[in-house]
């Protein structure tokens, strides 16, 4: 046998020996046939390593039978050539914000509105045809999850909730600049703090929660709608007051800083951090189901949520259970909770089992 890296590992393997989860759970037995299914529940559990039968002699004795072959709707999107050119396209406009942010902190050089725009109106536009934008953002997760992208990522979701809200466009075009724009501050933040694997001291946090506040101080001097400079000043503020930094509430919060505060949220919780794996897109849901309607504006969160679920119909999904399937309808009671068929040809309502729920999007 030989010790195969999990990224190395290929359908038609077979193990040489149980492999266990950090926590002492056995997630394949020996002799185990692998299927691509199954390499990616490896990867999941964070595996990263497995022993493997070295030839076919060897692999012959196992009694595993053959296993129809499991291609994600993940794997499917990132195969695509629809993918590959947003990749690309993503990557350019990421070093275009990534300029022109360096250049407006080291230089004061005025913000190009335009071409700002421009860029990510593009980059929504030219990529939205068989693939939604958010198939192409939860499938950039491995490749890119810089404040830089988180901001761009922002913008995107940001103009897609205006269009969802019916804002007329040139409205959207200040949304998305706002969304470009929402995290300046963070570039002045001490970079050991923003990165540290490690919790936060509360000095540290306090140091964090300036952001907002130097955001604002960073866009106080250009020529740019009002509106932009309040969504950097107040995207960490709630409804119900606990935000900060001045714990507004309400109608003190401006309508585009509680558009952005919500796309924001969501693209940080499903994103990698250096101190966490992102969240299963569900399980952010989840918390908005939870507590939404108390820290968000509720017409913006309702149509998010009502929206964004759609997009994610037909989506391999993995359970709690290490079951696999894909989505198939909607709960509109329970959002976070749909009906999965799983691979076995079993249908799985969540909303009637709540010891189950979506552990990752696949």
């Amino acid at each position: 046998m030989k010790k195969t890296a999990t990224k190395d590992l290929l359908a038609g393997m077979v193990t040489a020996m149980p492999v266990y989860s950090k926590s002492g759970q056995m997630i394949l037995p020996v002799n185990t046939l692998l299927t691509t299914q199954q390499i990616s529940r490896l990867e999941f559990y964070g595996i990263t390593w497995v022993h493997i039968q070295e030839d076919a002699k060897e692999a012959s004795n196992t009694d595993a039978p053959p296993q129809e072959e499991f291609v994600s709707y993940s794997q499917k999107v990132r195969k695509s050539r629809e993918f590959h050119a947003f990749k690309v396209d993503y990557n350019k406009k990421t070093q275009v914000l990534t300029s022109s942010i360096n250049d407006l902190i080291t230089k004061n050089t005025a913000v190009d509105s335009n071409s700002l725009i421009k860029q990510v109106s593009s980059l929504y536009s030219n990529h939205l045809t068989s693939l939604s934008v958010f198939d192409m953002l939860h499938n950039m997760r491995q490749i890119d999850d810089s404040t830089f992208a988180h901001s761009i990522n922002v913008a995107l979701i940001a103009r897609m909730l205006g269009e969802w809200l019916h804002l007329p466009e040139e409205d959207l075009d200040v949304l998305t600049l706002a969304g470009l724009l929402h995290d300046l501050g963070k570039c002045i933040i001490d970079d050991k703090i923003l990165t540290k694997p490690s919790a936060l001291t509360t000095e540290e946090f306090d140091e964090i929660k300036r952001h907002p506040v130097e955001g604002a101080k960073l866009l106080s001097s250009q020529d740019l709608d009002i509106r932009i400079k309040e969504a950097a000043l107040m995207h960490h503020e709630r409804c119900d007051g606990s935000g900060y930094p001045s714990g507004l509430q309400g109608s003190e919060i401006s309508d585009f800083a509680k558009i952005i505060s919500i796309a924001d949220v969501y693209d940080a919780m499903t994103s990698n951090r250096c101190y966490r794996k992102g969240l299963c897109p569900f399980e952010v849901i989840a918390t908005f189901e939870r507590e939404g309607l108390e820290k968000y504006e509720a017409e913006y969160i309702l149509t998010f949520l009502t929206r964004i679920i759609d997009t994610y119909m037909g989506n391999s999904v993995l359970l709690n259970n290490g079951s696999i399937g894909n989505i198939l309808m909607i709960n509109n009671q329970r959002l976070s909770r749909p009906l999965v068929r799983l691979t076995s040809n079993e249908y799985v309502d969540l909303g009637k089992h709540p010891e189950l729920y979506i552990q990752a999007i696949i």
